[in-house]
């Protein structure tokens, strides 16, 4: 199974697409990684949909990669008296550190770290920023605030806080069990809701301990403030433009996605771009031209995978989207300003050897018109290096690390095959070879770039860089 794109996809699964016969069938149209999001499965169900997917995996025998999403933090309404009411524009309400109330124009928030963070001229966005409130006051238990934006709000509706840092970390004890819950079953990427800090990552890390790889999802405008501290400690960034969009003005998130996915690539760490991609698909078997084209940018950008939500989960046409978004990065990249984008994008390689080895890895490619590129990976990061050059050539990653070989099915170009490790000198070029040729890569008489780290079996030392041809096999 040899994608024809080298940006990822990644679907989410749901009530439209957990049967074997639907995941089989988004695997076959394009999907490198299966989503579970928490926030709608039960532990059952994540060790149901993980068995399936990991049957799928023998059956195909090609690395596929799982993502556990965690809810995260989540602040809503209380219930409100009569269950509904209808601010207007202009009127003055009434905050209550409560569960529910009976009290008119009262609005319970039953979270008292939002009583403890908020502060005067601040914003209360309810319901995804459809109403939005402006503090003018704040006590122990209560709050005064005018209406800046009315609509009706309804009992236990989300509320957003787009200017406070609250006081809470980003895993939530339902959280703690999820994480649990995953990492006994070996997925092989955590997604972090609702990133404040660069605390909640590294808290997340300490109880991961390396099982899996760890992904910040910024959707918070205070991650922003510390981008660059989450990039050096996470394993991966999702642009996650959703919240980000309600909790900033819509107009500052492409920039804001275009930032992101600059600094992750500068820094090797793999970027997601998500939410409402195909969103029109969730009830209509075409896209919009401009959903299309939403898609095209994020490729243009250089982000390693595109993500489907609620067009997997729950929509009518689950894989009729993911056939459509590998459609749209296949054009994307086979045109011809995809590779003059990404090589404008190329940043100076890092003073380390195996950094400057991949610089060079890049350019010899280049020059000789390799087919491929062949790296030796164990830790993954030779894999990773390889796919921030964004070569013109495809790279075939050797990995005889199984949860390597997954993990790395979120980064870009990256075609993973297990094999065990090499002998000598000889097998690190021979194998190369032969499997670029298996693989449908190279031709007998064709070039290839291979890179492995002598002593071989050293993780990180990548120092080794051969050209081979494939002989006559």
């Amino acid at each position: 199974m040899r994608r024809s794109r080298k940006t990822k996809i990644v679907a989410t699964l749901g009530p439209a697409s957990s049967s074997p016969e639907i995941i089989k069938a988004l695997f076959e149209a394009g999907v490198d990684v299966f989503r579970i999001n928490m926030s709608h499965t039960s532990h059952e169900r994540l060790g149901e949909l993980h068995a399936g997917v990991r049957a799928l995996e023998l059956e195909e025998r090609r690395p596929i990669a799982i993502l556990v999403d965690l809810q995260g933090p989540k602040i809503r309404l209380g219930r409100i008296a009569g269950g509904r009411a209808i601010l207007k524009e202009g009127e003055r309400v009434r905050l209550i550190r409560a569960e529910t109330t009976d009290q008119a124009g009262a609005i319970p928030i039953p979270h008292p770290e939002v009583f403890a963070a908020l502060k005067q001229n601040e914003n209360v966005l309810i319901d995804d920023g459809k109403v939005r409130l402006r503090i003018d006051a704040m006590a122990r238990d209560t709050g005064e605030a005018t209406v800046l934006i009315g609509g009706e709000i309804k009992d236990r509706k989300g509320v957003n806080l787009p200017d406070t840092m609250l006081p809470i970390p980003a895993l939530t004890p339902k959280d703690r069990s999820d994480l649990d819950a995953a990492l006994h079953l070996g997925v092989d990427w955590i997604a972090l809701s609702f990133v404040q800090r660069p605390e909640d990552v590294a808290d997340v890390k300490k109880i991961v301990r390396r099982r899996a790889g760890v992904l910040a999802k910024i959707e918070k405008p205070q991650a922003l403030e510390t981008l660059s501290e989450i990039l050096e400690l996470t394993d991966a960034v999702m642009v996650a433009r959703g919240d980000l969009g309600v909790e900033l003005p819509v107009e500052m998130v492409p920039g804001i996605q275009k930032e992101i996915t600059r600094l992750a690539r500068i820094g090797g760490k793999p970027v997601v771009v998500a939410t409402q991609m195909l969103e029109s698909m969730i009830e209509t078997a075409v896209p919009t031209r401009a959903e299309v084209s939403d898609v095209a940018t994020a490729i243009f950008d250089g982000a390693d995978a595109v993500m489907l939500s609620a067009e997997t989960a729950a929509g009518k046409y689950p894989v009729e989207a993911v056939r459509m978004m590998d459609r749209i990065a296949i054009a994307a990249e086979s045109g011809p300003l995809f590779q003059p984008m990404m090589d404008s994008q190329r940043c100076p390689p890092e003073e380390t050897t195996p950094d400057a080895l991949m610089a060079a890895v890049q350019q010899v490619t280049h020059t000789i018109h390799a087919r491929a590129i062949v790296t030796w990976t164990g830790s993954g990061s030779t894999g990773l290096r390889a796919a921030r050059e964004r070569p013109e050539a495809p790279i075939i990653a050797l990995t005889p690390s199984v949860e390597t070989a997954r993990r790395l099915c979120i980064a870009w170009g990256l075609h993973c095959v297990l094999t065990e490790d090499a002998h000598d000198l000889d097998d690190v070029v021979d194998r190369a070879a032969r499997i670029a040729h298996e693989e449908g890569f190279a031709k007998p008489g064709e070039r290839l770039v291979v890179t492995a780290g002598v002593p071989l079996g050293t993780p990180g030392a990548t120092n080794l860089l051969r050209v081979a041809f494939v002989g006559g096999l």
